[in-house]
């Protein structure tokens, strides 16, 4: 059993606290960003950052789904979700740069063990690097229009 994880990062023209109050905005926001893999969004306490708790399903393959509850804290510049489910925890760092802001979105978990441990820690990145950055490129047209 091994740690797993994937990040993806996104320049944004924004200043970084409106994109921090963006990005940990669960009930305006995020549902407007999420990709066609999530399904069954719902906020189910509160709604802006720590505090919020937040149920989806996460297709990450056609064989592969997750049953994500996500419960909110916020340290400093980073939105962090731990899922009630799993080892799955998820940060959404923010940045200054330059005149704007860098967003840099990682996942962790630990992985299966023995050979199918081997495949997901080599695999499972790749396709939630594409998840990842199809929502963050949803979050820059968000905070840029």
């Amino acid at each position: 059993m091994g740690q797993v994880s994937a990040s993806s990062t996104v320049l944004i023209n924004a200043e970084p606290d409106a994109v921090l109050t963006a990005v940990a905005d669960y009930r305006t926001v995020r549902p407007k960003i999420l990709s066609s893999h999530y399904s069954g969004y719902q906020v189910l306490e509160g709604g802006e950052g720590a505090g919020t708790v937040a149920a989806w399903k996460l297709q990450a393959t056609k064989s592969r789904s997750r049953d994500v509850k996500a419960s909110v804290d916020v340290a400093g510049k980073t939105v962090i979700e731990k899922d009630a489910n799993s080892s799955m925890v998820t940060n959404w760092t923010v940045a200054p740069a330059g005149t704007g802001s860098t967003v840099t979105v990682k996942t962790s978990w630990q992985g299966a063990g023995g050979i199918g441990g081997f495949f997901e820690k080599t695999f499972a990145p790749l396709g939630l690097r594409k998840i990842q950055a199809e929502v963050l490129d949803n979050l820059k047209r968000e905070l840029e229009s």
